[in-house]
């Protein structure tokens, strides 16, 4: 079969070759891959932003069919259609017992066991998913269930993007209805974030971002004004009186948009950050402004609730037209077009570019 692999961290683009599944055995799941969507913590791995051993097959939003089961797998059965989890639930730890299944860690001693082997190598898939690839064998608890009804490439969505930023909206932030609410970054997560707020209520969305084309395209999920970053200071003064907003979102992932969601803020909002940055970019709010201006500042992981219950619901929402999600799907390219999909999601042409594998 095929996978593209990342030989080097920091490389710019990824090798589609020949490579052969390993690791399946008791626990272990081997799922025929039709889908995956690029998420820009692939790129974030590639290029070293998030820490990840190297060479590794990136991917991890997509959607397949399990194809075969190993001893003790009771949850799925060959034929199943699911999403492949990079970060599942294991219903054990401490967290997954609280009832916050989204912080459940296990996912991340999935990488002890290799999804591929590349001649002499044996390589992760990121984070034990490695969704780039024809097929994929992963530990049998990050199989989650689809129903028949939802096609392969909204899944694939649903697996990360539109999870983390719906989930952002609602279960970490609540947006209430009638609120002012701005969003920055208008990548998938924050497209999300934009249709979140509108199924809450929200009565003003102001989408923020440099590249135009996103703008346009938030128009049309939900946002009721669309700026430029060096305008927010003026839209927020004109939209709520200078007070700043209820709540603010930052879906980028770097200091300067967490400081500039912080100051379009109103006093006692809701500061929510849902952009993975690195861990070498430190921001600089003040210990006295957190305290005298009672803003929350709430960071947003994976939907902020056990994602089980976070897809159930984005699927719910998709069945009754509250949210839109095949129109965030821009672009479809083949896996040996991964190269391309990496392009588009840098010049900003891309809201979503899904890649058909089978």
């Amino acid at each position: 079969m095929h996978a593209a692999i990342l030989h080097n961290t920091g490389d710019d683009t990824l090798d589609v070759t020949e490579v052969d599944s390993v690791s399946f055995g008791p626990g272990r799941v081997r799922i025929r891959m039709h889908k995956a969507g690029l998420c820009h913590s692939d790129l974030s791995a590639m290029n070293g932003v998030l820490s990840h051993p190297a060479p590794f097959v990136p991917g991890h939003e997509g959607a397949g069919e399990v194809v075969e089961v190993g001893e003790g797998v009771t949850h799925v059965k060959p034929g199943d259609r699911v999403i492949v989890c990079w970060m599942p639930p294991c219903d054990r730890c401490r967290a997954c017992k609280a009832g916050d299944g989204h912080l459940c860690r296990s996912g991340y001693g999935n990488l002890a066991n290799p999804n591929f082997r590349h001649g002499e190598k044996v390589l992760p898939g990121m984070l034990g998913a490695g969704t780039f690839a024809e097929e994929t064998v992963i530990a049998a608890y990050a199989a989650i269930p689809i129903p028949d009804d939802v096609p392969y490439d909204i899944a694939a969505l649903v697996g990360c993007g539109v999870t983390t930023g719906i989930g952002a909206a609602l279960n970490t932030a609540r947006v209430r209805p009638g609120s002012s609410v701005v969003v920055i970054g208008l990548g998938g997560v924050g497209v999300s974030i934009l249709q979140g707020a509108k199924v809450a209520g929200a009565a003003q969305i102001i989408a923020v971002d440099p590249t135009a084309n996103r703008r346009d395209m938030a128009l049309k999920f939900g946002a009721t004004q669309a700026v430029a970053p060096d305008e927010l200071a003026e839209v927020t003064q004109r939209v709520t009186d200078g007070h700043g907003f209820d709540y603010a979102f930052e879906a980028v992932g770097k200091a300067a948009t967490l400081r500039s969601a912080y100051d379009a803020t109103r006093l006692g909002g809701t500061v929510c950050l849902v952009g993975a940055g690195s861990r070498t970019d430190p921001n600089d709010l003040s210990m006295a402004e957190l305290v005298l201006n009672e803003k929350k500042v709430l960071p947003s992981f994976y939907g902020g609730d056990d994602i089980r219950r976070t897809y159930a619901t984005i699927f719910d929402l998709w069945r009754a037209g509250r949210i839109d999600l095949e129109s965030m799907i821009t672009h479809h390219v083949p896996l040996t077009g991964i190269n391309e999909a990496i392009r588009q999601m840098h010049t900003g042409e891309a809201l979503r570019t899904v890649i058909d594998i089978a």
